[in-house]
């Protein structure tokens, strides 16, 4: 394992929707902490168009979620730019997770498996191994739903002094999403990745197909 690996362990694919995630929000902090929420809203919509672009070009094909979640925030960044209000902003993540947790779940319940239907023809794992991880990332989903609301809330009036500066509640929120939610969906991630191992079949030999009748 060369240098690069050993300190950096994510492919193109993993690099570029880490920073089209964090980037856009690092950008939104900053901006909205000098020139207003305003401000910051044009430069949330502004990198995460950047990176949406970025990743086409990167991957050579427009990865489905990215690009959902992208045009989700675009036109919740929008309607905070239209109405003043940041809540929309910040409830977009609440709304997007709460339906990607009910779109797993319904399809998990009506044999349409997302993760499998996606995924089935690069990674082999039993059935109980694509209902367990469906299962749940969907609850994942949904419990951070809750939790992006809770601290939306608890914070929207919040005016607190650190760092000879006055942290706002769009600010608690971002800072939450930053250093809390990033690095624990992360080590989420983690643990499914090793929990699907005792799941795994084997690779299908490639010579060992079906032939077609004569």
């Amino acid at each position: 394992m060369n240098w690069r690996r050993r300190h950096f362990p994510f492919n193109a694919e993993q690099t570029v929707n880490i920073l089209g995630e964090i980037g856009p929000l690092f950008a939104m902090f900053l901006v909205n902490g000098v020139y207003g929420i305003a401000a910051g809203t044009w430069s949330l919509i502004g990198c995460t168009i950047i990176s949406l672009v970025v990743s086409l070009w990167v991957l050579g094909r427009p990865p489905i979620m990215p690009f959902i979640a992208g045009a989700v925030s675009v036109t919740f960044g929008t309607l905070t730019l239209i109405t003043g209000d940041a809540m929309w902003v910040q409830i977009k993540v609440t709304l997007f997770n709460a339906l990607v947790a009910l779109m797993l779940w319904v399809g998990m319940r009506t044999g349409h498996n997302f993760f499998k239907f996606v995924f089935g023809k690069t990674f082999h794992y039993t059935e109980e191994g694509w209902i367990k991880l469906t299962r749940n990332v969907a609850l994942f989903f949904l419990a951070t739903a809750i939790v992006n609301e809770a601290v939306r809330l608890g914070f929207a009036h919040a005016h607190i002094v650190a760092l000879n500066r006055v942290f706002t509640g769009i600010d608690i929120w971002i800072l939450f999403k930053i250093f809390i939610i990033m690095p624990v969906t992360g080590v989420f991630f983690w643990w499914q990745v090793r929990l699907l191992q005792k799941y795994r079949l084997p690779e299908p030999a490639v010579g060992n197909r079906a032939r077609d009748p004569a």
